[in-house]
């Protein structure tokens, strides 16, 4: 009986920890704040990603290593055999704390998952960093916290999600 009621608590605490991310391929993507652009890009990936208060330094860099070597872009045969590293791509990465959202419960989600302001930032700026040093060039960026307009040109489309947590899947 007793491991009855340890299994699901472990389970829950394995399910709540997560970096959330989704990566869309694009031939074109730009974030607007308030009628400014604040980044824009060509041919590369547009990275929405919620960060949990749980999330740490190796999360976010696993996660920003998957990106840069994902082969999802296509060779001279026209298979996704190269990376965004081997194109020359580029990144618009957004913060989106709405994808930790929970719907079990009633029709309004619930954001309590995600990291409050004051974690979720600077982990999105290291995040920026770490991929900019990786790709060796500026990453561009929506603004945290602000209300952003997102426009996109999915190429494919080719869209895929990740969670930290859950490394083996992906």
């Amino acid at each position: 009986m007793e491991g009855f009621y340890i299994l699901p608590f472990y389970f829950l605490i394995f399910t709540f920890i997560t970096m959330r991310a989704v990566i869309q391929r694009v031939t074109q993507a730009s974030c607007t704040v308030d009628g400014q652009v604040t980044g824009a890009i060509e041919n590369g990936f547009l990275v929405l990603v919620g960060i949990e208060d749980a999330d740490n330094d190796e999360d976010m860099k696993w996660l920003a290593q998957k990106l840069i070597n994902l082969r999802v872009f296509s060779d001279d045969q026209g298979l996704m055999n190269k990376s965004i590293q081997e194109i020359g791509g580029n990144i618009l990465l957004i913060s989106q704390f709405t994808l930790l959202a929970q719907t079990k419960k009633g029709n309004r989600p619930s954001f309590i998952r995600a990291a409050k302001p004051e974690k979720a930032k600077p982990m999105y700026e290291a995040m920026a960093t770490y991929l900019s040093r990786l790709l060796q060039k500026d990453i561009q960026q929506g603004i945290f916290g602000a209300d952003m307009k997102i426009d996109l040109k999915n190429d494919g489309p080719v869209t895929i999600m990740m969670n930290t947590k859950d490394k083996e899947n992906f």
